[in-house]
């Protein structure tokens, strides 16, 4: 993007790489954050380009990218990351922001509201992966960790593999999933171990993220304007299936957002799905 700058935020245990994009009109909206997780800022682009009107900030969330940890993690647990998103807000120095948040990223934009209601004006929570509120909770949960223990023993391919029918499953999970094999080239993919174990989504983010546990009361009695949004291509999905658990639980109806669990970007619809979003921040939605 054009007007963009990139800046540096030093925390305890990582240095944060963000941007910010443009300056806004003078409306006097408040900043803009497009988070994710394991999701950097660069798969942001395509929606943050679509608001030049607003002051528009990404971030590569700690342990991905140009944010390391100085442990060595590619991952974080979603309270480390709402303390990250509460500092940079702080830094912003411009009051409470609104938060578009997607997938991972709609996870730590839940936990920053219930611990800092107060910075975040709206949070629209796009399809969080969440197991709570799900009939087959304790399935997905052993799914994911399957996953990740996949990763660790046999490496990316062979649990990308299985990362992958996991996603294009529509519907409560079948009780023998985690025991049917996958072959990594069915889905273009090296079954071949190549040692490395750095993966921000196959690492320990697989368990941390649909772990995490909602405080719901926070939530329901938090200042913020919760939006909870799915998308119209990703019903039944897992992703899906959790943003209208989550809707469910926080007594809201769930906004349907174009496309699917990726629309924002260019592998989905960014001009309807930014003003999908537009229309949910101004309240027209």
């Amino acid at each position: 993007m054009t007007n963009s700058t990139t800046h540096t935020l030093e925390l305890p245990g990582a240095t944060l790489t963000y941007e910010v994009h443009g300056a806004g009109s003078g409306t006097g909206e408040p900043p803009l954050l497009m988070i994710g997780a394991p999701m950097d800022a660069g798969g942001f682009t395509a929606l943050a380009e679509r608001f030049p009107d607003r002051m528009v900030v990404t971030y590569d969330p700690r342990g991905v990218g140009r944010s390391p940890r100085r442990d060595g993690l590619t991952a974080a647990r979603p309270e480390e990351h709402a303390k990250d998103l509460h500092r940079l807000i702080s830094e912003l120095g411009g009051g409470a922001a609104d938060v578009f948040g997607s997938s991972g990223g709609a996870v730590n934009g839940l936990a920053l509201v219930s611990r800092h209601p107060a910075a975040v004006r709206t949070l629209v929570a796009h399809e969080p992966p969440l197991a709570a509120g799900l009939p087959d909770r304790e399935a997905v949960l052993d799914v994911t960790e399957d996953i990740h223990n996949t990763y660790e023993r046999e490496g990316r391919g062979r649990a990308m593999a299985k990362f992958i029918a996991f996603t294009g499953l529509r519907g409560p999970l079948p009780p023998d999933f985690p025991d049917q094999t996958r072959d990594p080239a069915d889905f273009g993919l090296e079954a071949e171990d190549d040692g490395a174990r750095d993966h921000p989504l196959l690492g320990p983010h697989m368990i941390w993220a649909p772990r995490y546990q909602p405080d719901y009361d926070s939530l329901r009695q938090a200042s913020t304007r919760l939006v909870v949004a799915g998308g119209g291509d990703s019903v039944g999905t897992f992703p899906h299936r959790a943003a209208l658990a989550l809707a469910q639980s926080l007594d809201t109806q769930l906004v349907t957002f174009p496309s699917h669990h990726a629309g924002f970007t260019s592998q989905g619809d960014p001009d309807a799905f930014a003003a999908a979003l537009r229309d949910v921040l101004t309240g027209s939605a």
